[in-house]
């Protein structure tokens, strides 16, 4: 299942552990990255709260955490080569993973019709 965010985040969820990321929308309005800070493994992040930042050639921006939960595993790769991020977003370039503490709360996020459906 994938959900998404209004902070242009998208999560896929497998059993209680949800690996998180940027939508295309927002790789394409940041433009090229050319740094990313990650949480780090083990950190506990709550809901709405600053998980990693992305930061491109125009601008640094947040992204937060989509729901309660302990980060489980980051993706080094998109550290060291932050342009996968833009180029496959939705896939390779995943940020994070976390051990939702409700993993139910997701059916309250928007599935995919409901995101681009998202004035944007």
């Amino acid at each position: 299942m994938r959900r998404f965010t209004e902070e242009h985040e998208w999560l896929t969820l497998e059993g209680e552990v949800a690996t998180i990321g940027i939508t295309q929308h927002a790789a394409e309005q940041l433009g090229d990255l050319v740094f990313i800070e990650l949480p780090k493994v083990g950190a506990a992040l709550t809901k709405g709260s600053a998980a990693a930042v992305v930061e491109s050639v125009k601008a640094a921006s947040e992204v937060y955490a989509p729901l309660d939960g302990e980060v489980t595993e980051v993706n080094d790769a998109v550290v060291t080569s932050p342009e996968t991020v833009n180029a496959d977003p939705q896939g390779a370039g995943w940020l994070y993973r976390m051990r939702l503490k409700d993993p139910s709360a997701m059916e309250a996020l928007m599935d995919e019709a409901a995101y681009a459906a998202l004035p944007k």
